[in-house]
């Protein structure tokens, strides 16, 4: 299950942006395709770099350029809007008083368009995932097939995994969104599986690079049957792993949107199933929410210890 991790991890990297390049806002919806490939530097094993530089394709029109221009100046003046409101649009009563909220539903296909799924076919392996709509547009149905065999590139030594993930936030100009989950305690679902685990994992942007692959989990269990089950998970239960690597100094997860070199905050959230079991698996997820649960009062449920103690 930890391997899971660090190949979801590895293909999410590829929506990421660049921190310091001050032209991709100006630059980065006149693009192509071609410009997730510079998001990455992963390279499938046999396969030939790309001889065209990505700048190459982009697209000077004058009358593009002047339509992505109008575009997010009109995001950057309602933005302005909610700001003078109060947080995300919010009044400040009601931001203050809040105990549950709905973060993403799936009602319909513009629901749907906000989430990306992924699978081991992009490293060469065999696994297939498909996402769409369920019965009566309720919810949203994960499905797919999972096949551990591993591919014959003389490189890669795990497969077999699938998953889906909810798209960043993105403002105007390009510029990046933070969730903030403060005045809440627990991640609250709705879904109905098929009885496999899956693993809840919250990605953060992190300050320094080297900070790039690290992920919060947690482990959801599925009871299967035609019942839907409503799950809650405690933030505090869930703990920071890298590359697939559950580390040795723990610390909690940062809940506020405003980050700090100690603090990463949050900015997608995804699901992975990879335990190891060829065949068919599916997920309906009605609902991922936040919920103030006053009767939980862990703030951090693993052992937090000095990994250098002074002598």
């Amino acid at each position: 299950m930890a391997l899971t991790t660090v190949l979801l991890k590895s293909v999410s990297l590829r929506g990421r942006c660049f921190r310091h390049d001050f032209l991709h806002p100006l630059i980065g919806p006149l693009l192509n395709d071609s410009m997730s490939k510079l998001y990455s530097s992963y390279r499938r094993p046999g396969s030939q770099p790309e001889k065209k530089p990505a700048w190459k394709s982009v697209d000077l029109s004058f009358k593009k350029s002047f339509d992505v221009l109008k575009t997010q100046l009109s995001l950057l003046k309602k933005e302005s809007k909610e700001h003078l409101i109060g947080p995300g649009g919010q009044p400040w009563d009601e931001f203050l008083l809040e105990q549950t909220k709905v973060v993403w539903e799936f009602r319909s296909q513009e629901d749907l368009n906000k989430w990306v799924i992924s699978s081991d076919a992009e490293i060469g392996g065999k696994s297939e995932v498909y996402l769409k709509l369920g019965r009566n547009d309720q919810a949203a149905l994960l499905y797919g097939t999972l096949n551990t065999e591993v591919p014959r590139d003389g490189e890669t030594k795990y497969s077999g995994y699938c998953g889906m993930r909810a798209k960043p936030l993105v403002g105007s100009f390009a510029r990046r969104k933070y969730y903030d989950w403060s005045n809440f305690n627990s991640l609250y679902l709705r879904v109905r599986g098929d009885g496999r685990p899956w693993m809840v994992n919250i990605y953060t942007d992190p300050y320094f690079s080297h900070q790039k692959d690290d992920l919060y989990n947690y482990f959801m269990f599925t009871r299967g049957g035609p019942y839907w089950e409503e799950i809650k998970i405690p933030f505090s239960k869930f703990f920071l792993s890298s590359r697939g690597r559950v580390q040795d100094n723990q610390h909690p997860l940062w809940l506020d949107k405003a980050s700090f070199l100690w603090a990463s905050a949050i900015c997608t959230l995804g699901f992975t199933i990879g335990d190891k079991v060829d065949g068919p698996f599916q997920l309906e997820i009605d609902f991922i929410g936040l919920l103030n649960d006053r009767a939980h009062t862990e703030e951090f449920a693993y052992e937090l210890y000095e990994m250098n103690p002074k002598v």
